[in-house]
């Protein structure tokens, strides 16, 4: 019937147009013009067409270059994803961090940066579930760690997790890209010197390397590279943490690269900001982000943003590209770790 429906070309245009209206007003003609109907919604959800009011946003354009297996998801193709003008935001985060993470990106998503951000996952639980939430925004890098403690500055357990960021970092200078890595305890609410400060009475610096923007010279590379040398060179002096090797790696390469340190009235450590009212008061409306360590412990950080106005998960957890609800994704998928296995972790009750 539907060659016969459309293929009436030989007749008049009257009778052609009789002969149609027949066919469709009769019962087949219209069980006919519904199954065409049918089969083309079908076929424009299949292809994400516009024209379809609920396109399969999974198939789309902007994702055709994404993995079926978040494991086979690799740093180049991740970087190339996100990269916006040749550059990339990139943090390290484990499972137990991800609630850092996301008050992280809600003050990234303030600045609408957030499109360039790269997490990169220390472990499986991490990977599956940013991706779930954000697709192809969270790579991992072999070998995944331990997903189930939140490790305290100055354990094993944290300098196996810093240690490893100079060779994430100098992977994406080899590929190209201009970095600005940042640590997720950071909070947004210049000036800017080339030279180190004074090193102390045993020529030691104490530079943080919680933010680190880098481009792809060879000054940059030569940097993570010594860093990285320092930190296995030197692993039992720097056991639990990596700052030590970086600030030697600063001064034994600051002839040859290009430094420039960001002020410390705009970016002020944690020991300054949240225990100097004095000086934040004298300082006001020059902050741009605030590190919250000089303290140690997951609950004491999330305490202490939560004393000083600074959480902004419980009340902007839509501004956030994770969205709300993730605590409850964790429960759903079996990942939620705390209720049971209290023992294991220092995390408390989230929710």
């Amino acid at each position: 019937m539907a060659q016969r429906l459309f293929s009436s070309s030989h007749l008049s245009h009257s009778s052609a147009s009789n002969r149609r209206h027949i066919y469709l007003m009769s019962r087949n003609g219209l069980l006919l013009l519904v199954a065409l109907l049918l089969l083309l919604g079908v076929s424009l959800r299949w292809s994400a067409s516009p024209l379809f009011i609920c396109p399969n946003k999974s198939s789309s354009s902007s994702y055709s270059s994404l993995p079926s297996n978040w494991r086979d998801y690799s740093l180049a193709q991740a970087a190339k994803f996100v990269a916006k003008d040749g550059t990339v935001i990139v943090c390290t985060v484990s499972y137990p961090f991800l609630p850092f993470l996301s008050n992280w990106l809600i003050s990234v998503s303030r600045q609408k940066h957030q499109d360039k951000v790269l997490v990169i996952a220390e472990d499986y639980a991490t990977l599956y579930l940013i991706n779930e939430k954000w697709p192809g925004h969270a790579v991992l890098i072999p070998p995944a760690l331990d997903s189930q403690t939140a490790h305290k500055f100055g354990s094993k357990g944290f300098f196996k997790f810093t240690s490893r960021r100079p060779r994430h970092l100098m992977q994406l200078l080899e590929l190209g890209y201009n970095v600005m890595y940042n640590d997720v305890d950071m909070i947004k609410p210049l000036n800017q010197s080339h030279d180190l400060p004074p090193p102390d009475r045993n020529g030691v610096t104490y530079i943080c390397s919680c933010m680190i923007f880098l481009r792809p010279t060879n000054g940059a590379k030569l940097l993570m590279k010594k860093w990285n040398k320092e930190l296995q060179d030197g692993t039992k002096a720097y056991e639990g943490n990596d700052q030590p090797a970086f600030n030697w790696a600063l001064n034994k390469t600051a002839s040859q690269v290009d430094l420039y340190l960001l002020s410390q009235a705009a970016f002020p450590t944690g020991g300054l900001y949240f225990q100097n009212a004095t000086w934040v008061e004298e300082t006001k409306g020059k902050h741009v982000i605030i590190h919250n360590n000089y303290i140690i412990g997951y609950e004491n950080k999330m305490k202490r943003f939560h004393d000083f106005g600074l959480w902004l998960v419980d009340d902007h957890a839509f501004e956030s590209p994770l969205g709300k609800g993730k605590m409850k994704r964790f429960h759903d998928f079996g990942l939620w770790l705390v209720d049971d296995h209290a023992f294991e972790s220092p995390l408390g009750k989230l929710e």
